[in-house]
């Protein structure tokens, strides 16, 4: 396999002693410090799916907005995947609501590039989708 020098997440198991057996998650951080949603700027941004060309406008306080586009609003435990300088990719899941994986690559600080797919009202969803900042929160 091509390494892309992206963080590669599988969950493994390890043979241990005796035959014993062990699970493990080969990372899973908790999602309170991303430094690529933290550096967006905060304020009014539109969001573009590619192919249907639906927009949205969404205010953005923290950049975390752009994690649940499928699930805004739903309390949802979130696991980071990869944490890179000017990338990251988020797996959560919202107990009884579905669930989703994104992955946010920031060109600038208002501008940003999304690729989510996930379980949302017991439909799959997949989407690729540019936000890029318009201005103040109204």
């Amino acid at each position: 396999m091509k390494n892309s020098g992206k963080l590669c997440v599988l969950a493994g198991v390890v043979a241990m002693g005796g035959g014993a057996v062990a699970a493990f998650p080969a990372v899973a951080q908790s999602a309170s410090s991303l430094a690529v949603l933290d550096r967006l700027t905060t304020g009014q941004w539109e969001v573009r799916e590619r192919g249907s060309g639906t927009k949205r406008q969404i205010c953005v306080r923290s950049g975390y907005e752009l994690i649940q586009l499928r699930h805004r609003g739903a309390q949802c435990s979130r696991h980071v995947v990869e944490n890179g300088t000017n990338e990251v990719t988020i797996q959560y899941t919202c107990r009884g609501n579905g669930y989703g994986r994104t992955h946010v690559r920031r060109e600038t600080g208002e501008l940003v590039q999304i690729e989510s797919q996930g379980i949302a009202d017991g439909q799959p969803f997949e989407f690729s989708a540019e936000a890029r900042r318009t201005g103040s929160c109204r």
